[in-house]
């Protein structure tokens, strides 16, 4: 029996690789990567000639059943996604339930997580959160928000730059203008920045100067 290697890699900063990870995908039969092209680039840097398959949103639900076969034969499979850590707002989590059903060894190295720093660095209580990751674009998004309005556990979101401004008008409208917020984009990048503030403040802050890069933003829960 195989073992499936769940492996992040960087946000941003390749320093914050770690050697564990590197042996590992060194070691590895083949690697699933969420972009060939873009986990190209990070394995040339750190010299690992492991054989790449792409493994993505769109494919995975054909490739898995394949996988757990490699996998049962005896291949060591490696995971990897093009930033952070595999499954959380990324491909990753059909491949690992099918192998803890199919009594596969699953192994999830520690490593970048870009909402970890983004909270930790809010200034928001992180005691007690909940992790929204990416709302829905439509459907579901006005039912999601009114429930969350009631929510007093900080919360923690990924949105994209060009739905950035209107996401902050939506805090407003849903949470009020006095909600505290935290804004982090470009992560462990040469233009890493965070923004704090009420979600009127950092609205009006961004509205005049739009956000560029990955964005995770740390919204302070319902008191009382």
């Amino acid at each position: 029996m195989g073992k499936l290697y769940i492996v992040p890699t960087p946000i941003g900063n390749l320093e914050d690789m770690t050697f564990r990870a590197i042996n590992v995908l060194k070691e590895a039969d083949c690697i699933l990567a969420e972009d060939t092209r873009t986990s190209g680039k990070l394995l040339k840097h750190f010299e690992i000639a492991t054989p790449m398959q792409s493994h993505h949103m769109h494919n995975e639900h054909k490739t898995v059943e394949n996988l757990v076969k490699r996998l049962q034969a005896g291949e060591t499979i490696a995971l990897i996604s093009d930033a952070g850590t595999p499954a959380i707002s990324d491909p990753g989590f059909l491949l690992t339930r099918a192998c803890v059903e199919n009594g596969i060894d699953v192994e999830c190295l520690p490593g970048a997580t870009a909402f970890v720093p983004a909270l930790v660095n809010s200034g928001l209580p992180n005691d007690k959160f909940v992790f929204e990751g990416f709302l829905p674009d439509k459907k579901g998004r006005q039912t999601r928000f009114l429930a969350l309005a009631e929510e007093t556990r900080t919360m923690i979101f990924y949105v994209s730059p060009h739905k950035f401004n209107k996401t902050l008008a939506e805090y407003v409208q849903y949470f009020g203008a006095d909600r505290p917020v935290s804004v982090s984009r470009e992560l462990s990048k040469l233009h890493e920045e965070t923004v704090r503030g009420t979600a009127e403040e950092v609205l009006k802050h961004f509205e005049a100067k739009p956000a560029k890069g990955e964005i995770v933003v740390c919204v302070g829960g319902k008191k009382g």
